[in-house]
């Protein structure tokens, strides 16, 4: 099959079809599915300009062809299958563009799709891209949903840079590969504290609701001096870190050591970027003497980025060896998936506090020609029980661009706002310290 490399055909009664084994980040979110909070991934993508509808259709569908790893159904099984299975397709004509109406209050319903509704994991691809236009405002915004089981946001903002150079007719630059510092180099414990039973947020007054609430804000970007020891995401870490311990302090809750989870991505940006889930996530430990209303803020930077270093450096499977083992074929896909519940929800006290995903600087222009460049770019990642609460940032145009996303389980909307006022005032006390 011309576009899909690396990949073993089976003998299939489909010539088109190419059969890959679920990874073990798709397995246990399977495993975990939950209706009540839809596991998608939801990026906003804001142009100046508004786009032509065919140009838009033609683009997408062939950036689709140039990556087809993304062109995956969820495979039907039999009872006894030992693994789940992706059936890769060669492009028929999917369309998965749509222009809902332009109305006010477009952008509001469809964010509540992209928290409410899941794409199909048995239709290729999982993702669908609405393009929201409302009236009295310029330009557009191409809203992705993605099935968190499938992709992650870094492949579908891939996806999408491919799209913008073909709807464009401009190729872009390669971009770099991050560079880590070797293992050897990297100094610090970042599971530390590692055996300490970690904080839960702390519950406020959630609504009479299913599914996930989200804020969308704007931030400036925080400031480092020259020579800093630490970066920007360990800035974004820090204030995370102390927003969770002022809020649970509000809320009368006992202080308790933190962790926060990190996703890290090793993979190229560029045309060859490996498509689904491709990040393997970490844990960064806070004791709570570290997350006091007055803690030292040069000091928590410092070691921070130690912290930090020394995860990003050190080899781990994506979601640690114990989900490497839950997911060995030995048992058929049914039973490991009652294991994997029951291992969840016994696990469930010790799961991290939050979630923080910093995607960075945007690495692609996502120029759509006449329709403009990319002038804000959101991310928002998942927010089901146990966490209830994810932190995703990306900056723009030396803009940081913040969504708080949580389970109405636990917050509701003047909840988010609270956190929002709380991350806003943190990360502005990180600007310059560390000296």
């Amino acid at each position: 099959m011309s576009a899909v490399q690396g990949v073993r055909r089976e003998q299939d009664p489909e010539p088109r079809a190419v059969r890959v084994p679920f990874s073990v980040v798709d397995e246990i979110a399977r495993h975990c599915a939950d209706a009540r909070e839809p596991n998608t991934v939801h990026i906003e993508i804001h142009l100046p300009g508004r786009v032509e509808r065919d140009r838009l259709r033609r683009a997408f569908a062939q950036a689709l062809a140039r990556h087809p790893r993304v062109l995956m159904r969820e495979r039907v099984r039999g009872a006894l299958a030992l693994r789940y299975e992706w059936e890769l397709v060669e492009p028929l004509g999917a369309d998965v563009v749509s222009f809902p109406d332009c109305a006010p209050g477009a952008l509001a319903r469809a964010r509540q799709r992209a928290l409410s509704e899941a794409p199909s994991l048995l239709a290729a691809p999982p993702l669908r891209l609405e393009v929201v236009e409302e009236p009295g405002r310029d330009g557009c915004v191409l809203l992705f949903t993605v099935h968190h089981t499938a992709l992650d946001g870094p492949a579908c903002l891939r996806i999408a840079a491919t799209a913008a150079e073909i709807y464009g007719g401009r190729a872009t630059e390669p971009v770099p590969t991050p560079v880590r510092q070797p293992a050897a180099e990297a100094r610090g414990d970042g599971a530390f504290p590692a055996a300490a039973r970690p904080a839960r947020v702390a519950a406020g007054r959630p609504a009479d609701a299913r599914g996930n609430g989200m804020l969308v804000t704007e931030l400036p970007v925080p400031r480092r001096e020259s020579g800093a020891p630490y970066t920007v995401n360990d800035q974004l870490m820090v204030a995370t870190a102390l927003t969770v311990a002022d809020w649970n302090r509000e809320q009368g809750a006992p202080d308790r050591p933190l962790r926060i989870t990190m996703p890290v991505d090793d993979r190229t940006r560029g045309p060859a970027m490996p498509i689904g889930n491709g990040t393997r996530l970490v844990e960064v430990g806070f004791t709570a003497a570290e997350t006091t209303a007055d803690a030292d803020m040069g000091a928590l930077l410092r070691r921070t980025a130690e912290r930090t270093r020394a995860l990003k450096a050190r080899p781990r499977p994506q979601l640690g060896r114990g989900a490497a083992m839950l997911t060995a074929p030995v048992l058929p896909v049914a039973a490991r998936a009652v294991l994997t519940r029951g291992v969840r929800r016994l696990a469930a006290p010790w799961t991290s506090t939050t979630l923080l995903s910093n995607i960075g600087r945007i690495p692609y222009p996502l120029d759509f020609g006449a329709a403009g460049r990319a002038h804000a770019v959101w991310f928002s990642a998942p927010a089901g029980m146990p966490r209830g609460l994810t932190f995703t940032t990306a900056s723009t145009g030396g803009r940081l661009h913040l969504v708080l996303r949580w389970s109405r389980a636990l917050l509701g909307d003047e909840d988010g706002a609270r956190l929002r006022q709380l991350f806003a005032s943190r990360l502005a006390a990180t600007d310059g310290e560390g000296q």
